[in-house]
């Protein structure tokens, strides 16, 4: 694995630092995960493969418990706050909501992630390390560059007004007789006449440039006549980049993903009915742990464990579990 060797102690917080955490023990790196004793349940469920010790920071024995392992570490991963919605939504309507897509993950802990590994690289030539700086609205800003760098060209309306943002008939999603959804990414020429084809228009009376009001009204009505499954076999043998809205359910268990290996095999019994995405991306060498799937840790279930390889001697346990520094605790 490529980050075998590699110790990272992560301070407990939510969705950006445990995705960065995650991310780097997917790939083989020790992550230890610095949990507050104060805690009655596991809020990160991004914890695969992670270790827990509960220790108790509003006391100095564990803030010197949390110095000591990190003289043995390579990363230091702490959430706490040192103290872009107006592209997303349709024409005439509020800006949606991106759940917490955009910031915590996109724009937060995949380029948290990514810092930590070319700090890491960086240091393998210079023999000195340095702090990362990640912010989520710079990290999302970053994301969504090529939407700013295209305001002159591709995004110049308003809103919901442009090719890509839901003003184009040719580039939406249209309802099916089912109640269930098409996507539609008919950009290029040569897609958007296989989309005339499957939807049996005449490339001769209705054209790429046409109004794209009326042209969504007369899509919307033609998808409205035929099934989800039965448009996906419309399109099946077409290149229009015209594809069915799969749940997650349902995106689990097409064939492509399936012989890909997207999902991991097993479960959580603490999260029923969960999926999990394999790691991304596949290294041919130095791959991501197997497809099992790997515990989450219970709150504090690796304290004693864990100092006890850092050095701590079981009086020095002792003493700190008397003081109220850290506590172990029995996998939830």
């Amino acid at each position: 694995m490529a980050l075998k060797g590699i110790t990272v102690i992560e301070m407990a917080g939510l969705a950006p630092g445990p995705l960065c955490g995650m991310i780097l023990a997917d790939f083989g790196a020790s992550v230890i995960r610095v949990d507050k004793p104060t805690a009655n349940f596991v809020m990160d469920t991004l914890a695969r493969g992670k270790c827990s010790v509960s220790v108790n920071l509003k006391k100095p024995e564990g803030v010197r418990v949390v110095q000591r392992l990190c003289q043995n570490a390579d990363v230091l991963l702490e959430p706490f706050r040192p103290g872009l919605l107006s592209k997303l939504g349709r024409d005439g309507e509020k800006p949606y909501p991106p759940i917490n897509l955009m910031a915590d993950f996109a724009g937060g802990g995949l380029p948290c992630a990514l810092g930590i590994v070319m700090a890491l690289f960086e240091r393998s030539r210079s023999g000195l390390g340095q702090v990362i700086d990640c912010s989520m609205v710079e990290g999302s800003a970053y994301v969504g560059a090529w939407l700013d760098i295209m305001r002159g060209m591709l995004f110049r309306g308003k809103r919901g007004q442009n090719m890509l943002d839901g003003g184009s008939a040719f580039y939406e999603t249209y309802e099916t007789k089912d109640g269930k959804f098409m996507a539609v990414g008919a950009l290029e020429p040569q897609f958007y006449q296989a989309l005339l084809k499957g939807l049996k228009l005449d490339p001769s009376q209705v054209t790429q440039g046409d109004d794209q009001a009326e042209q969504k009204k007369l899509f919307e009505k033609i998808f409205l006549t035929k099934t989800r499954d039965e448009w996906t076999e419309v399109f099946e043998d077409l290149d229009a980049c015209v594809t069915p809205v799969l749940t997650s359910d349902e995106a689990a268990a097409h064939p492509h993903n399936k012989q890909r290996g997207l999902f991991l095999n097993g479960s959580w019994p603490d999260v029923p009915n969960a999926l999990h995405p394999a790691p991304a991306p596949k290294l041919s060498r130095t791959p991501a742990e197997d497809k099992t799937l790997r515990p989450l840790p219970g709150l504090g279930e690796h304290t004693v464990e864990v100092l006890s390889d850092y050095g701590f001697s079981q009086d020095e346990i002792k003493d700190l579990v008397s003081k109220g520094a850290i506590c172990q605790k029995e996998r939830l």
